[in-house]
């Protein structure tokens, strides 16, 4: 069974590796895990669903190896449920699928579930969290893309907080344990007021890699506190 949990969490903090130093992953994971971070973010991508080309499962698998924390795989890919167990077997500890390569989205979160793994929902920018209303109760975690998917470094979005807010109004109203992550042009200046609008796991790139000490970069994220949030 997977280990991760969602009972009782402050908001939590996934720095994404798709920014990290590819010439040496094995350190940039090894930051993560002496960090304040709670999960490492992975964004597979096929260069079919995005425009662009990532990790495998050879990668994943290597991550595995020297991970302390819990693999947060994020699927960009199409035909995902064709690789549900593949995931799995490498490491993948939460598994999210968009809701735009999925013809049966049900069938998708049922996969994930049973091969013990915390089932997530990626939507687009362009997508309404009102079609999730469906599986809002099957889910563990919705994932907003609040910048294009497919590259990273991109601006942030900023019709995403209204995006969140109206998330969580569904969530509440189907009184759902789904949690809110935020993917893309996550940074100091917008990690508050995205925590104030309900997000729960902020997903942080290029904020935490190109920063001068990424690991004071991930305690600043993780600290952030509401009642100084404007």
């Amino acid at each position: 069974m997977s280990y991760v949990t969602f009972t009782n969490m402050s908001h939590l903090i996934a720095p994404s590796i798709l920014a990290a130093d590819f010439s040496n992953l094995q350190s940039e994971v090894e930051m993560i895990n002496s960090s304040q971070a709670d999960w490492i973010h992975i964004d597979v991508m096929d260069g079919v669903f995005v425009p662009n080309i990532s990790f495998g499962l050879p990668v994943i698998k290597s991550f595995k190896k020297h991970a302390k924390k819990p693999l947060d795989v994020h699927l960009m890919i199409v035909e995902p449920d064709k690789y549900i167990k593949a995931f799995k077997d490498v490491g993948a500890d939460i598994l999210t699928v968009h809701y735009e390569a999925c013809d049966h989205l049900h069938r998708s979160i049922q996969a994930i579930k049973e091969n013990d793994m915390k089932a997530g929902v990626a939507i687009n920018p362009h997508t309404s969290v009102q079609l999730l209303k469906d599986v809002i109760k099957e889910i563990d975690l919705v994932c907003l893309m609040s910048v294009n998917p497919g590259f990273g470094g991109q601006t942030f979005i900023e019709n995403t907080y209204f995006k969140t807010r109206e998330l969580k109004d569904l969530i509440s109203s189907f009184n759902s344990n789904c949690k809110i992550e935020i993917d893309g042009g996550v940074n100091l200046d917008n990690a508050g007021p995205l925590i104030k609008a309900g997000a729960d796991i902020l997903v942080a790139g290029n904020t935490v890699f190109a920063a001068e000490d990424p690991t004071d970069t991930i305690s600043k994220l993780k600290a952030i506190n509401l009642d100084v949030v404007a």
